[in-house]
């Protein structure tokens, strides 16, 4: 039994975990803690356990933002944060729970599938010690085990999940007010860790995301209530406009958990009601599409939950081998915002200087990425991990798998947008081009999204010079086009030839998936961009590979050193009737073993955190959080999954063949999703 510090039983004591769940309003974790008793509140700092997806800068100055302003808030209710530096979190829970004489933990739910592994093996461990584990709702409307088909089986499309959400029987439930005192449990002997979240390179850059953004959960009340009663009535009309605030920017509040999504829900209902009952068609269709953007949201945890995968592996095999262009160029210049295309180079600047990229643009850049450069659209998934605020790793994986057509109502992997036209379509006044790519400042509307057609006269009265201080098309859209035929002609080629070796029951010569591996992130990350001349890469010479593609460890996709950037510089009783996540839960999960070289270093300091390329990045007691992955038993993923790709994605070893065959798979032609809607739902609005 767990004692005090004066060794007496005392009970009534719990421990409330927070996660993204960085608020004091409509917390159940919190509420059930306050309701049992005295509450001891913690926040842990393992971002190790989360290996290649280690959060990047920007995300860090938010999360470190959002917990000062949460501890602010529990110390005028009467208790107080505290924080603690871990390489295991299951360890300083454990130990936590000893020295305060705590009998019981709270958390809210995660749905990603690190947080998934992290969290089972959490309830195990400590229900064997005798403590008490209550896990709550505090992300999502509505479980992802209570909305299913008419069989019972789990959707594979968003229309018919999101329509069975608004038709369902009870209503989510309503969110919950703040407590009004908070009986502190004590805390004397677990002093709280000083948490690094930046090094000195990176405090001038995070110094200018303060003048832009407010984190902290009653800043993001603040914003949703300017929403609500603002921009959200001409919502229908002017979400798809790059220039100006036209949406919500709720994404990052709603990520960190600073926002109950529940009460994002609510109040637009309510104000749709409102505007019903005063006819205004317009304000009702401007909510029924904003909802539409939460429901994405709620799908993106959906889709995590019940193929914990997506984020590694696409979820149909069409794209199985497609052979992926690895170009380090192309790469390069889409990141620093120099592929001669204004649209696309405007919004991948915008990312780096703000770590903001409007939901519309989102959808331009990464489709330019996947079908135009043929880029793995896993790099294009890091990058965006890498580089926004409201980076999430269950939004980022769908938003991704739509634009490279591997969802089963994807985009037709042949369309390709052509970025001039979207340019007008999303920009028409060439405001937003004009703010990003000064170079183009003084170019006439008419050519502002084309440069390359205008007359050199007009060129020259606007200082540009194609190739010089902005570049040449990287590529023409209909080489593009053919390029694309091509790759997807060798795709079929390959996937037939597979499909004959499997029925013959030989896979020789094609590159078992089993055996090979990805096709690693680029270490070389530099934003110091080349102004000497336009880069037109050999098309003959670019190397293809039929591979899955692996993210880079955490020293090269965290640490940029050496470079030159681009930078602006509840309660647990018979009235909550909440379901727990079902302990029953199916895991095959796969321990690699790794290498902690920094264990006793407590605070956060990148250049010293590093890995020997064996090993994958995230730790559990000195070993590895392994990556999620389905059984080879039946499990409802199982129309999505061939059986090749049952095997586990942690391995991060650079790949000394150029060609080689894995298990890629893909897209569907069916189509139901509006583009503007659809990819990174966690761009709210």
């Amino acid at each position: 039994m767990p004692h005090s510090n004066g060794g007496s039983p005392i009970n009534n004591i719990s421990i409330v975990w927070f996660r993204r769940d960085l608020r004091v309003e409509d917390n159940p974790a919190l509420a059930a803690g306050v309701r049992a008793g005295y509450v001891v509140p913690v926040f842990i700092w393992a971002p190790e356990e989360e290996g290649r997806y280690y959060p990047g800068r920007v995300s860090r100055w938010w999360l470190c933002q959002s917990l000062r302003h949460l501890d602010s808030s529990l110390r005028s209710l009467g208790t107080s944060l505290i924080t603690k530096r871990s390489f295991d979190t299951a360890s300083t829970l454990l130990d936590l729970l000893n020295s305060t004489g705590a009998t019981s933990l709270f958390f809210n739910h995660l749905y990603d599938p690190l947080s998934l592994v992290r969290d089972h093996r959490i309830k195990e461990l400590l229900t064997a010690r005798g403590f008490t584990v209550h896990s709550l709702n505090a992300d999502l409307l509505y479980e992802p085990w209570e909305v299913t088909d008419e069989n019972g089986c789990p959707f594979s499309t968003f229309a018919p999940f999101w329509n069975k959400c608004l038709s369902m029987p009870y209503d989510p439930a309503a969110p919950l007010l703040p407590p009004k005192r908070i009986k502190s449990g004590d805390i004397s002997r677990c002093p709280s860790d000083t948490l690094v979240f930046e090094d000195e390179s990176e405090r001038g850059s995070n110094a200018l995301l303060a003048r832009a953004w407010s984190p902290g959960w009653q800043n993001a009340d603040k914003s949703l209530s300017s929403f609500i009663n603002g921009p959200l009535i001409d919502y229908s009309v002017n979400r798809k406009k790059a220039d100006g605030t036209t949406t919500s920017l709720l994404s990052p509040h709603l990520h960190f958990g600073e926002l109950s999504v529940r009460k994002v829900f609510h109040l637009a209902r309510i104000k749709q009601l409102v505007w019903a009952n005063e006819g205004n068609e317009a304000g009702e269709e401007s909510v029924n599409i904003f909802l539409k953007s939460i429901g994405l949201r709620e799908y993106s945890r959906y889709l995590s939950f019940h193929h914990p995968c997506s984020h590694e592996r696409p979820l149909l095999s069409h794209l199985r081998f497609f052979p992926w262009v690895v170009d380090e160029i192309y790469f390069k210049a889409w990141r620093q915002g120099r592929t001669g295309y204004p649209l696309v180079d405007a919004g991948m600047r915008e990312i780096w200087a703000t770590g903001w990229l409007h939901n519309c643009i989102r959808v331009v850049v990464s489709s330019f990425f996947v079908k135009v450069l043929q880029l793995p659209w896993r790099w294009g998934m890091k990058y965006f991990w890498d580089t926004l605020l409201d980076a999430d790793l269950e939004s980022d994986a769908l938003g991704w798998q739509y634009i490279s057509g591997t969802l089963p109502d994807c985009r037709e992997f042949d369309r390709i947008d052509n970025p001039q036209f979207e340019g007008y379509k999303f920009d028409p006044d060439g405001e937003y081009v004009r703010r990003w790519l000064p170079e183009l400042a003084r170019l006439p509307t008419e050519w502002i999204h084309h440069p390359w057609d205008a007359p050199e006269s007009v060129l020259q009265a606007a200082g540009i010079e194609l190739g010089s201080n902005y570049p040449l098309p990287i590529i023409e859209i209909s080489t593009a086009k053919e390029r694309l035929e091509e790759a997807l002609t060798e795709m079929w080629h390959i996937e037939a030839a597979s499909r004959a070796a499997m029925e013959n029951g030989t896979e020789e010569g094609l590159g078992d998936s089993s055996e090979s591996q990805y096709i690693d992130y680029p270490i070389e990350t530099n934003m110091e961009v080349d102004l000497e001349h336009t880069r037109t890469n050999n098309i003959q010479a670019t190397t293809r590979r039929y591979l899955d593609q692996t993210v880079p460890s955490i020293t090269s996709s965290l640490v940029r050193i050496e470079e030159e950037e681009i930078s602006v510089d509840i309660d647990i009783g018979e009235e909550d009737s909440r379901a727990e996540v079902p302990i029953n839960v199916n895991i095959d999960a796969q321990i690699h073993e790794g290498t902690d070289t920094n264990s006793t270093i407590l605070h956060f300091t990148p250049s010293r955190v590093e890995f020997s390329e064996e090993s994958s990045s995230s730790y559990t007691e000195r070993g590895l959080v392994p990556v999620w992955s389905p059984s080879s038993t039946s499990t409802p993923s199982e129309h999505f999954f061939t059986q090749e790709t049952s095997r586990g994605y942690a391995d991060l070893q650079r790949h000394p063949q150029a060609h080689q065959i894995t298990n890629w798979r893909p897209h569907s032609p069916s189509v139901s999703w509006e583009v503007e809607n659809t990819v990174q739902p966690n761009a709210i609005g």
